[in-house]
């Protein structure tokens, strides 16, 4: 059996920012992926936003993680010439009876420490947004879009470059926690057991089963594993707005917001659709839906202008109609083994906080 210093597994957004991280600080690391490639789950299938940190419980680790971690994906995106645009987002009540929920949207941001909220009466919104209908906005500058897949591209290059090896094909099939490490089952054309020093489970939507699969993590530690799917819905023709809209949202949900890609090309979702398994199909039936939706603050929104885009799916550690968790980040002090971080729940805004993640399991490793 061959021992290693580090395993990481997965090679999305975030297992690929920790095995930089790791990689940087002189460690020894191996990604083990079950994927082909990178980023074949949650980290190519959002919006591609980075997030001001506004609607996060203060204190929490979502909210923590993604102030830090878009200060520092701005700072990295500049220094490496990777595509993004600081292009800003706003928040528009359709109705006076959203305006309180507008309003603490914006107590909300400032007191998680975003402190460039703009409070936008009606004809402000119409001047800065002309086909927009809307009572109030709330504007966030600080709001961006990003290349996801350069940005991982760089991670995986300075990982490499820092002796990192990415192991494609190679699922973790379970395991066993030993007195001198992980023993990894790890699956593939040429199946193997692996001894790690150190493991981070960066596995995304399947982080949960994986920490299941393998003998000594501590079961009442391990969160329950839920899938939910947004789609997204492209529209045809020239974008009619600026920046990103996202309405005042509905109980638990944001609503169908506006974002727009570095090309240009709007997109409207996501949607909230709960299902068991990792099933990408588009229901081209949630169309009617989604005009309804978007006409609320776009009424100029014609028939016919919707095509099917993409779906995506939350790796969601709550279940339909109770609140999102905060990102859950186990060191040894939560399932009891040395050397071992479980990441669960890493859902938006966990490209934001990529970077901020990565030092943080540093530190939960002894590493910062």
């Amino acid at each position: 059996m061959e021992t290693i210093d580090c395993a990481v597994i997965g090679a999305g957004v975030v297992g690929l920012a920790v095995a930089r991280r790791l990689a940087m600080a002189g460690r020894d690391v191996v990604v083990l992926e079950a994927e082909g490639s990178i980023g074949n789950h949650t980290s190519s299938r959002n919006s591609e936003v980075i997030h001001a940190g506004i609607y996060y419980p203060t204190g929490s680790l979502r909210a923590r993680l993604c102030l830090a971690g878009k200060h520092a994906l701005y700072r990295y995106c500049s220094e490496r010439g990777i595509a993004h645009r600081r292009i800003g987002k706003l928040i528009v009540a359709t109705a006076e009876n959203e305006i309180p929920t507008l309003r603490k949207y914006q107590q909300q941001g400032e007191r998680n420490g975003v402190g460039d909220l703009v409070w936008l009466e009606r004809d402000r919104v119409a001047a800065l947004e002309p086909n927009v209908v809307a009572v109030a906005g709330v504007l966030s500058p600080s709001t961006g879009i990003i290349d996801s897949h350069g940005l991982m591209l760089a991670y995986q290059g300075e990982a490499e470059d820092h002796g990192a090896v990415i192991a494609f094909h190679s699922p973790v099939l379970g395991g066993a926690v030993t007195g001198d490490g992980v023993v990894l089952d790890v699956g593939g054309v040429e199946p193997m057991q692996l001894r790690a020093r150190v493991v981070v489970n960066a596995a995304g939507l399947k982080a949960p089963s994986v920490a299941r699969s393998i003998a000594g993590v501590a079961a009442g530690s391990i969160p329950p594993q839920h899938y939910c799917k947004g789609h997204y819905y492209a529209l045809t023709g020239k974008s009619p707005f600026g920046r990103l809209i996202y309405p005042v949202g509905s109980g638990l949900w944001h609503g169908v917001h506006v974002t727009l890609d570095l090309a240009g090309q709007v997109k409207f979702g996501p949607d909230l659709h709960w299902q068991d398994d990792l099933d990408y199909s588009f229901d081209e039936t949630r169309a009617a839906s989604f005009y309804a939706a978007i006409r609320h603050y776009y009424p100029g929104l014609r028939d016919g202008a919707l095509q099917p885009g993409y779906t995506g799916i939350r790796p969601k550690i709550t279940s339909k109609g109770e609140p999102a968790a905060d990102f859950l980040i186990h060191g040894p002090s939560e399932h009891g083994v040395a050397g071992m971080v479980n990441l669960y729940g890493i859902e938006s805004p966990g490209l934001t906080s990529s970077l901020a993640i990565a030092d943080h399991v540093a530190r939960l490793l002894g590493l910062a």
